[in-house]
């Protein structure tokens, strides 16, 4: 008689250790301590860190996370043509992934997605060209950058109809209760793929090519604020002809830390035909807060269930730069002027997709939740009170164990771009890039003894401080 009472507990005990391994729940501890690297800029061994971790932490599933990473560390050490084959391998592991979870969409609604695998996030799509853009730059072939900077806004521009498509096939699966609907982004154009495009054209002498970018990054800046919380950049000097032996050197400077994902706990009531949604966050003494309540019809739901999801945001890690410079050979300092925010087009982006996110959650934990709950009732009907309560417990923790966030995002884009362009003798300079905190502390100095710098030739300096 003991057995058969323990018997369903021990069952739903091994359950729960099952659901609970690894590939239910998003793991980054393989990234403790390399932040610290990263601020010492010793890309080596960061790279090193990365590459140990290669099988461990970064499983089949994972791998768009692994090439973006490795792909973004190799670009920040110099090693341009290696760069470029992670971020390759990204890019078309991104869409071939897509193009997977677009054909699977309905049949997949009720697995997590952590157990699927990785599809980037879109500003990680978008901005991977950017970067291998700046790959071929340093390598000197000029055509290819010109190729991936296209891609930048041609990807932009098909956002919405992307997650409309994903949209349409959430909808038709058979536990769908709502319409699945996208959300709305107005990053339509990114600042620094157009200043990009306009060196390039720039430097072929195509000038009306030249103004129509400049005024797409005019037009951007008003209409996508968001993205660009600072100023516009002084593009004087931009359209400025200049002749030997005079030469032109743009700065490119990057900054800060990629955003990361947390979790948010939401609670599940359900009532007759409804489900009543409640957030939560963490006060100061780590308890919880209810932050508000929501109200959706769920046709076909009856009242008294409860349950527990997590939702994915994300989430910027604060700078501590807050003024680049560069100098030259010891002459007057010039400030760098900021261009793009990647860590906001990061959550711009993702706001098109969180409805979707969060309505295939929900709908996944309702479902879910009501088969738990009916089976706890059928597996306890013959239990002593003791063993029911184990049996019940061990089942709810199982169920929750299924329901973690995918937390999943690469890790070493930069939070910001800044720029500068400085007309000046061609020749060589030794030239210095100081990275100040906002209380004018010098935090970096980047310096670059005998840089080259030619007339009629394009010249862009590039440096980072990812802190």
């Amino acid at each position: 008689m003991i057995v058969r009472r323990v018997l369903p507990a021990l069952i739903v005990t091994a359950l729960l250790l099952l659901v609970g391994c690894a590939s239910l729940r998003t793991d980054k501890s393989h990234y403790a301590g390399i932040d610290l690297l990263l601020a010492k800029a010793d890309y080596p061994a960061a790279i090193a860190r990365i590459e140990a971790g290669k099988h461990t932490a970064y499983t089949r599933k994972d791998r768009v996370v692994y090439y973006l990473d490795i792909g973004m560390l190799h670009h920040w050490n110099g090693d341009y043509a290696k760069s470029n084959e992670f971020l390759e391998k990204a890019e078309r592991a991104i869409e071939e992934n897509f193009t997977k979870s677009l054909s699977r969409a309905a049949t997949s609604l009720l697995l997590n997605d952590n157990a699927l695998t990785y599809a980037g996030e879109d500003y990680e799509d978008v901005y991977l060209n950017a970067f291998k853009a700046l790959n071929y730059l340093a390598l000197g072939e000029n055509d290819s950058a010109f190729v991936e900077v296209r891609r930048i806004n041609n990807k932009l521009a098909q956002l919405e109809s992307k997650y409309a498509k994903m949209a349409g096939r959430l909808s038709r699966a058979e536990e769908a209760r709502e319409t699945f609907r996208p959300g709305k982004s107005y990053f339509q154009e990114s600042a620094l793929g157009r200043y990009l495009s306009m060196l390039l054209y720039r430097n072929d002498a195509k000038w009306d090519d030249v103004r129509i970018d400049l005024e797409k990054i005019a037009r951007g800046w008003k209409l996508q604020p968001v993205v660009h919380p600072f100023r516009i950049p002084d593009f004087s000097r931009s359209t400025e002809r200049v002749r030997a032996p005079l030469a032109r050197l743009n700065v490119l400077a990057f900054s800060g830390a990629a955003p990361d994902k947390k979790a948010g706990t939401f609670y599940i009531h359900s009532e007759e035909n409804m489900i009543v949604l409640g957030g939560s966050s963490e006060n100061y003494l780590g308890r919880q807060n209810l932050a508000g309540l929501s109200f959706i019809a769920w046709p076909g739901v009856s009242a008294g269930y409860h349950f527990k999801i997590q939702l994915p945001r994300i989430q910027k890690r604060a700078s501590k730069v807050g003024r680049i410079e560069v100098v030259l050979s010891g002459t007057t300092a010039e400030n760098l002027q900021p261009i793009e925010s990647l860590e906001n087009a990061a959550e711009e982006t993702f706001n098109i997709k969180k409805p979707l996110i969060y309505l295939k959650t929900l709908t996944r934990a309702v479902v879910k939740g009501i088969a738990a709950e009916q089976a706890k009732q059928k597996m306890t009907e013959n239990m002593d009170t003791g063993a029911a309560f184990f049996a019940r417990l061990a089942a709810d923790l199982a169920v929750n164990q299924t329901e973690n966030a995918d937390l999943r995002i690469s890790r070493f884009f930069p939070a910001e771009a800044a720029i500068r362009e400085i007309h000046l003798p061609e020749g060589v300079y030794d030239i210095q890039i100081n990275y100040y905190s906002t209380h004018g502390m010098l935090l970096h100095i980047d310096d670059r003894p005998g840089v080259s710098i030619e007339a009629g030739r394009l010249n862009v300096l590039e440096s980072s401080y990812l802190n």
